[in-house]
């Protein structure tokens, strides 16, 4: 059996692919940004902060890591109406990505903070530093340089991750892949492609991930 590829449906549909790929690296821009910022602030109350606060940490970061991101995902755009908060596609996707980054980022940071020298502490603690001060001068950013390579992995996974989000109808990469697919029947063609996309921004998001982390953490690249 013979199969004819055909991809000059690729003019027709290029504004639908483009517009996925902007959406994409929205999604990705946003839920980057602040899912680490959250997972920061998380890793702090579980290594540092206050007693009070680590069990709702805690909780939070075993439910998200212990559910699929999908069900985090309709929880939110389906569940959250019946409580009276209705949000549009793409601030529930962001929303879900940011929630979903920052506890697993919370765990990856909080193992840099505990593979800290005990005397960095200390030495926080002798210039009457506050816990906080400490983690923020001290401890956070020689604790990020240790686990950036994989924090730069789960921004990526959480990238390829996103696609699930045209489930609820976000006008990402995969959404303009199954609209291609539904008008032109050519599914094996429209896979490829959206394949192919994913791919280089899973590349392109590595390379630039590596070139932040050499500008954060100059000594870590000239080594």
């Amino acid at each position: 059996m013979s199969y004819h590829f055909e991809f000059g449906w690729l003019l027709e549909y290029y504004p639908e692919i483009i517009k996925g790929i902007l959406v994409t690296l929205e999604l990705i821009a946003i839920g980057g940004v602040l899912g680490i910022a959250l997972g920061i602030f998380c890793a702090w109350v579980r290594a540092l902060g206050p007693a009070w606060l680590k069990p709702v940490v805690a909780t939070y970061v075993e439910l998200i890591r212990n559910t699929p991101f999908l069900i985090q995902l309709f929880f939110i755009f389906f569940g959250l109406p019946s409580l009276g908060l209705q949000l549009p596609e793409l601030t529930a996707a962001n929303l879900a990505m940011v929630i979903n980054l920052g506890a697993y980022s919370c765990e990856i940071i909080r193992a840099g903070i505990q593979a800290t020298p005990k005397g960095q502490f200390e030495a926080g603690e002798s210039l009457a530093m506050t816990r906080f001060e400490t983690f923020r001068h001290v401890v956070l950013v020689p604790s990020l340089q240790r686990i950036w390579p994989a924090l730069s992995s789960q921004v990526v996974i959480v990238m390829l991750g996103s696609s699930v989000v045209s489930q609820i109808a976000a006008e990402d990469l995969t959404f303009a892949a199954n609209f291609i697919q539904s008008r032109t029947f050519r599914a094996f063609e429209a896979y490829i492609v959206s394949t192919s996309i994913y791919l280089v921004l899973a590349i392109l998001l590595r390379q630039v991930l590596a070139m932040v982390g050499g500008l954060i953490f100059p000594r870590r690249a000239a080594r």
